[in-house]
């Protein structure tokens, strides 16, 4: 029996189209998850969206995420709701000015630059203790903070015990 083609949506062929005319980076998962070695990549690479990544998880498997301003999505989810991220609705009005301007567009041309991170904006890598150590004060600093504190202050309450019934008004 002959096997049915799978009807391919509208929708999602042009936001593939779109979708191609964003740079793409091809990374290794390693030991990672795929998400959490895209997410590293980006970070460590300061990549500016709208960019593609595809991630190889292993030999068979690749999975696809886009970048955009409000971070990390599936790219089939890109695909079918092309239209709600503003990244791309640049790339769709360029691209329609060119189709009607007669001319084609490359891909090259529409793609964002990859700008380096100012060295203000960078994230600086603070040393984390490994073991905690006293600090050394002198004994004077500490008795100049101590404030007095009434003996009445230092014991507890005397809350009378609570009645909870039902019904009551």
């Amino acid at each position: 029996m002959a096997r049915r083609r799978k009807r391919k949506s509208r929708r999602r062929l042009e936001g593939r189209r779109i979708l191609e005319c964003v740079p793409q980076y091809h990374i290794e998962s390693g030991e990672d998850k795929p998400v959490t070695a895209a997410r590293k990549f980006i970070h460590g690479q300061g990549i500016i969206p709208p960019a593609l990544l595809l991630v190889r998880r292993n030999e068979h498997t690749t999975d696809r995420y886009f970048w955009a301003e409000k971070g990390l999505f599936g790219a089939q989810y890109v695909e079918e709701n092309h239209f709600l991220f503003p990244s791309l609705k640049v790339i769709i009005e360029s691209k329609a000015a060119a189709a009607l301007a007669g001319e084609k567009v490359p891909a090259a041309a529409l793609a964002v630059e990859k700008v380096p991170v100012p060295a203000a904006l960078a994230i600086e890598k603070v040393p984390v203790p490994t073991a905690l150590e006293p600090e050394k004060v002198p004994a004077a600093a500490l008795e100049a903070e101590k404030v007095p504190v009434p003996a009445a202050a230092l014991e507890p309450e005397k809350v009378p015990p609570m009645v909870v019934g039902f019904g009551q008004t």
